[in-house]
């Protein structure tokens, strides 16, 4: 190995032992499957929370077109400022209503991007579990002009 190759190893194992590094998954599909068969928002949360109060904040950004000209992606890309244990993305425009659940650690971005189907006009709904126990809530309205979920 000469010195120039051993120099950039030695650099990117460095490098990869200061990052912090919290591989964490939780498969929400089998531990709560009822979050995957509801309907609705409401459904949703109560299955994926419990009945908790869920606070409106300016603290979630949700970025949606307003008019989608289908309906087959439409993208959406959500973050949080708030310290979060997880994150939770849905819809209300197809049958059911859970897109993602997220376990965030304390040191993750906590910034996501997706493109979903729509299947008619909606609203889509990003809740965050805070370390603080609390339940917070951002909703977006989009406009599908023919929808996706047709074939």
């Amino acid at each position: 190995m000469n010195r120039r190759n051993f120099l950039s190893f030695a650099g990117t194992l460095v490098a990869l032992s200061v990052v912090p590094i919290d591989l964490n998954a939780e498969d929400y599909r089998k531990l709560k499957p009822s979050v995957w068969e509801a309907k609705t928002l409401d459904d949703a949360t109560k299955a994926l929370y419990g009945v908790k109060e869920v606070i409106e904040t300016d603290k979630i950004k949700i970025k949606v077109p307003k008019i989608n000209s289908s309906g087959a992606k439409v993208p959406v890309t959500f973050e949080t400022s708030l310290d979060a244990k997880t994150i939770a993305f849905f819809q209300d425009a197809n049958p059911e209503s859970a897109v993602a659940v997220f376990d965030v650690g304390t040191y993750d971005v906590k910034k996501y991007g997706a493109k979903i189907k729509m299947a008619k006009d909606g609203v889509v709904m990003v809740l965050v579990e805070g370390t603080d126990g609390k339940i917070y809530m951002a909703k977006a309205a989009t406009k599908v002009a023919a929808g996706g979920c047709e074939g």
